[in-house]
């Protein structure tokens, strides 16, 4: 089963949160990053920590149309907001990006 280039992309982002940050800011920096990303890209993302190991944060980005403006507006966002700062030391942001079986 093949991939449909012009099915709608579902996009999640995952990464570990660094042990010293203020876990406030760093949900108050990337919900104000998906509010921008909502504004440029009609996308709304959601965000979800792992159950029992809240230091594994998930972004999710669904049914994305436009994939080259939602990836170029997104690696803008994570500058602007410094969202790197978060991450722990040695890991990174992982994103994988999927299509609907149809």
């Amino acid at each position: 089963m093949a991939a449909d280039d012009k099915a709608p992309r579902h996009y999640f982002i995952y990464y570990r949160v660094r042990d010293d940050v203020d876990v406030d800011d760093a949900h108050a920096t990337v919900r104000s990053m998906q509010v921008e990303l909502e504004k440029a890209c009609g996308v709304a993302g959601r965000l979800f920590i792992r159950a029992h190991e809240d230091a594994t944060w998930m972004e999710v980005y669904e049914g994305v149309t436009e994939p080259e403006r939602f990836e170029h507006a997104l690696r803008e966002g994570v500058v602007q907001h410094a969202l790197e700062d978060i991450v722990q030391p040695g890991a990174a942001r992982h994103m994988e990006c999927f299509v609907e079986c149809v």
